[in-house]
């Protein structure tokens, strides 16, 4: 049961630049090691210890798959499974005026 894969930038080297791959699999965790096969490396990317990595996001069919059954998420002929990277960090700048004595 094909379902389309959409890759993010950041991980498109792992794909040859496709932006969407398919693969196949019953449930979440058969279809990153069907992706594993095809494109190596994705699976760590992905998955620790037998869990998700906890700065990447997973969602099939726009529902996050840690609110469902995680790795065993049921995956069915047509899904579509988006993987997202958090997105954290940055800076502030403040523009503070200089002290002056009245």
């Amino acid at each position: 049961m094909p379902v389309t894969i959409h890759i993010p930038t950041i991980m498109r080297s792992l794909t040859n630049g496709a932006a969407t791959v398919d693969a196949q699999g019953s449930n979440l965790a058969d279809v990153i090691d069907d992706l594993e096969r095809d494109w190596p490396g994705v699976k760590q990317r992905l998955v620790k210890d037998d869990a998700l990595v906890k700065f990447i996001n997973l969602y099939v069919n726009d529902q996050d798959v840690r609110f469902h059954s995680g790795l065993q998420t049921p995956i069915n002929e047509g899904d579509e499974v988006i993987i997202l990277p958090a997105v954290a960090g940055g800076q502030i700048n403040y523009i503070c005026k200089p002290l002056t004595k009245a």
